[in-house]
């Protein structure tokens, strides 16, 4: 038992090194609606659409490292991957949300 929990901790980090390959992408800003330009908002937009972009191919990465690591990978490295993917689709709803309340006070402060 005791060469048993060497083996497992050396799979679990192979499992979990190569989920890093799986970049990241860093966060993007989100500016004030209500006192940018519009040619502001316009890159914002385009910013935040290329994150979003990222972002699906972040989730992507983290779902194939998941797959490929099969239904014998440890239950330490499956948690970690889901809790990975949620997190990265929950800071893609916030963003989402900032980013439509924004346009909302651009188009408020630009009727």
């Amino acid at each position: 038992m005791n060469v048993l929990k060497p083996c497992l901790a050396i799979l679990a980090s192979g499992l979990a090194s190569a989920s890093f390959a799986c970049d990241y992408p860093a966060l993007v800003a989100v500016p004030d609606g209500a006192t940018v330009t519009i040619d502001e908002m316009v890159a914002a937009q385009a910013n935040v659409k290329t994150y979003m972009e990222t972002m699906d191919t972040y989730l992507n990465c983290v779902n194939q490292e998941l797959e490929a690591a099969g239904d014998d990978a440890p239950d330490e490295f499956k948690a970690i991957m889901v809790s990975r993917h949620n997190a990265a689709v929950a800071e893609m709803e916030a963003i989402a949300a900032s980013f439509n309340d924004q346009i909302a006070a651009f188009k408020k402060a630009n009727p």
